[in-house]
């Protein structure tokens, strides 16, 4: 990634950094003026947000930097590192959300409506989209995980603003512990989009293996070579946000060392080429030798 590239990621980081401020400052002092659990639990997981823009505006841009004599093969494992802490702050805050909420339906004290939390609630909402909508159409292009992780919170905010409303609604009509109520589902959803958002990144950190599908796709590619026989040993896992590839591919044995060497980084081109593979390392090996480890998946 280049320059422009680092300005426009450390940009949508700006944008969800200062959205969420905005978003806590309107709806944290609605709520408090008129004492709505659900509206703070709201304010709340934006505080969250914020703490999450945060280390992703200055985390994140780690990963434009070149590879180093620490880091030889760059640094874009600090990108899932980045959204996992993203994840484990959310599911933490969503906790204590509902605890509060539990806290608020044991009270007796109800909140006052006021039709200035329904226009909090729909700043929220409208500021909420605009944040998402631009970090998307920057991220289009980017395809990082830790704007995509932010992305899903913008969204995520939306949903949980809209049980907010249905709360505040409730105490409109003579239910006032539907504010509690609205309160815990949003803590709910809180804690769901965290765990999702983490577990996607700690498969990213430990080197998982892709799906089944993936894996497929890429002996396929490498069987529509020509001088492909077959193929043992092929290793699909992640290194950071991108996928490595690790494989023997089994040749005519009587290749000259220059045509061996034409078709390895044939191969080699066409696994960089296929969508989400960043490296791959090739070995030849030639058809019939019977040493495979694999045998099951050679190609008949």
């Amino acid at each position: 990634m280049d320059d422009a590239d680092r300005s426009r990621f450390a940009r949508a980081s700006w944008v969800n950094v200062l959205g969420n401020a905005v978003k806590i400052i309107v709806e944290g002092a609605a709520g408090l003026t008129f004492g709505s659990v659900a509206l703070l639990a709201d304010a709340a997981h934006s505080i969250a947000d914020l703490v999450a823009s945060v280390v992703v505006l200055i985390w994140g841009q780690a990963q434009f930097k070149d590879p180093d004599s620490t880091h030889p093969h760059g640094h874009s494992r600090i990108e899932p590192l980045t959204a996992l802490f993203v994840g484990v702050a959310i599911a933490l805050l969503g906790l204590n959300l509902l605890y509060e909420s539990i806290q608020g339906l044991l009270a007796d004290e109800f909140i006052e409506f006021s039709y200035l939390l329904l226009a909090a609630i729909g700043f929220a909402i409208v500021d909420m989209y605009a944040v998402y909508w631009y970090t998307e159409q920057v991220n289009a292009d980017l395809g990082s995980t830790a704007l995509s992780a932010l992305a899903k919170d913008c969204l995520n905010d939306i949903y949980t603003s809209i049980a907010v409303i249905a709360g505040v609604l409730g105490v409109l009509v003579g239910y006032p512990i539907l504010d509690p109520l609205a309160g815990g589902l949003v803590s709910l959803l809180v804690v769901y989009q965290g765990f999702s958002i983490g577990r996607e990144n700690i498969t990213y950190l430990v080197g998982g293996a892709p799906s089944d599908e993936q894996r497929a796709a890429v002996r396929q590619t490498l069987l529509s070579h020509p001088d492909v026989e077959g193929v043992h040993d092929l290793v699909v896992f992640y290194d950071g946000t991108v996928l490595e590839v690790e494989v023997h591919a089994e040749v005519e044995g009587e290749l000259s060392l220059r045509d061996a060497h034409e078709v390895e980084t044939e191969l080699v081109d066409m696994l960089r080429a296929e969508e989400g593979v960043g490296d791959a390392h090739v070995h030849l090996d030639p058809s019939g030798v019977g040493e495979w480890k694999e045998a099951s998946e050679r190609s008949g």
